[in-house]
């Protein structure tokens, strides 16, 4: 309902074409929002772009074991977007609608007004906002949950990621000051609780719908499938917390500048956790030799609160474009016993790229987390009364993601090459293209394959092995 009040307030700002404008944009050379503009009368225009694309989808599983057994709901993906923006010197309103065969056809990526005021910038609406320097989500980004179902899919051809992050309702301000300086604050009014392999055009609780609905189930975690199976279907048992209060609110600041060469970041946001933690309550009565009886009598997901205080770095030494970032997470478990709260964390992110020979470029990057109090963590059973949800897990998680990528035929055709490692959980994947583009046509032959330990965040997906063709139009 929230989406369709604000997609029909902003048609209204088109058609009557009130809306003033300017070029998107938050970086310090982005020179709309001066005071300078201020005093002009640049007309109003309005710029309309965007995507069409289709890909075929061949799972190598399925393609091995007949025709029979290919699903066709997951082989075909047609999708498209249409971006509208209407600007001048004083204010920009944006709306941009994701296009894709589904129940909802039509659904609101992002839409927003942006209104200038001097070196002050005020924005409303639903964003994208990215936070930290690292390229593919580092421990600061904290703002847009992406949708884990996509990206390893995404990945396979695109060098931006920016399509799986799901945009949240804002208040966003900046403040520029001195050359290089900048201060932002953020508020979301309300949590939204997305899955991670349903979309939200399907059901309006998409969490609930991964586990209770038969969505599936290629790209949905090993942990949510048993979770699934242990309720069998039955929503009643599932209990979902009312998100949309201002209890759930959320809110950060951020701060960059830059010493000498070096770009500079810190920030500070309380909010909740992307990642649910579950309270389980157990049938003591159940009968596994009875089909109806069922282990469990009611799941309830949990959005730990937490407070995050983190810096970034980004700079140029010998020809090496570094990155790098640390945040420590602290939530409300500061005891570290507390079996429903995730304890507390430090997040990190190092990363880098360059070309290093015969026009080769690497872009690496390594992230992770290291859990803190990790010697109170409770059993990872989960009819022990010390079950804790952290239980049997890593006290640190590291995964290296590496891309090599070397571009022919006056930049037309790029061959590249994505390997995600996961350290601790000794699986990976090999994500290879080809990509092909001429002017505003693109054409894309990719795969993804996953190898390791079965039971690791990569190698449960080793069932999924994938080839990929894919055309998409720009305008």
């Amino acid at each position: 309902m929230q989406k369709k009040v604000v997609l029909g307030i902003f048609i209204c700002f088109f058609i009557s074409g009130q809306i003033w404008a300017q070029d998107f944009g938050f970086g310090f050379s982005d020179e709309a929002g001066t005071s300078s503009d201020l005093g002009s009368s640049n007309p109003i225009s309005v710029l309309i772009s965007g995507e069409v694309s289709t890909a075929v989808i061949g799972y190598l599983n399925e393609i091995y074991d007949g025709p029979e057994h290919i699903n066709t709901r997951d082989m075909f993906m047609f999708s498209g977007n249409l971006n509208f923006s209407a600007r001048s010197s004083f204010a920009e309103g944006v709306i941009n609608l994701k296009l894709v065969p589904a129940l909802v056809p039509v659904s609101i990526d992002e839409a927003y007004i942006r209104a200038f005021f001097g070196n002050l910038d005020i924005t409303a609406g639903l964003r994208k906002v990215s936070w930290g320097k690292a390229d593919q989500f580092g421990p600061l980004d904290i703002i847009n949950l992406p949708d884990q179902s996509r990206i390893f899919i995404e990945m396979a051809d695109n060098n931006n990621l920016n399509s799986v992050r799901i945009a949240n309702p804002v208040i966003h301000a900046s403040y520029r000051f001195g050359q290089f300086s900048k201060i932002e604050g953020i508020f979301l009014p309300s949590y939204e609780i997305v899955s991670m392999a349903v979309s939200t055009a399907v059901n309006p609780n998409p969490l609930m719908a991964l586990i209770t609905s038969p969505v599936s189930e290629r790209w949905i975690p090993e942990q949510m499938r048993m979770l699934r199976e242990a309720v069998r279907g039955n929503s009643d048992l599932i209990i979902m917390p009312d998100t949309s209060g201002l209890d759930y609110a959320q809110a950060g600041l951020r701060f960059t500048t830059t010493l000498g060469s070096a770009d500079i970041g810190m920030q500070y946001f309380f909010g909740r956790m992307f990642q649910p933690a579950v309270r389980v309550s157990y049938n003591p009565a159940y009968d596994p030799l009875n089909p109806a009886s069922l282990p469990i009598e009611s799941v309830e997901f949990l959005f730990n609160k937490y407070h995050q205080i983190g810096i970034d770095y980004a700079q140029v030494l010998a020809g090496f474009n570094i990155r790098a970032e640390v945040a420590a997470n602290i939530t409300e478990d500061i005891e570290g016993n507390d079996g429903n709260i995730y304890n507390p964390s430090i997040g990190w992110s190092f990363g880098f790229d360059r070309d290093i020979f015969a026009g080769l470029n690497i872009n690496l990057q390594a992230n992770g987390s290291i859990r803190l109090l990790n010697d109170r963590i409770g059993s990872d059973n989960p009819f022990d009364p010390n079950f804790d949800i952290e239980g049997g897990t890593s006290m640190t998680a590291t995964r290296l993601t590496a891309i090599f990528s070397r571009r022919f035929l006056r930049d037309e055709l790029e061959l590249r090459t994505a390997v995600v490692w996961g350290i601790e959980d000794m699986d990976f994947a090999i994500i290879p293209a080809v990509v092909w583009t001429r002017e505003d046509l693109r054409v894309a032959f990719s795969g993804g394959f996953f190898f390791g330990n079965s039971d690791g965040q990569i190698g449960q997906y080793s069932d999924n092995h994938f080839l990929k063709i894919s055309v998409a139009y720009m305008f």
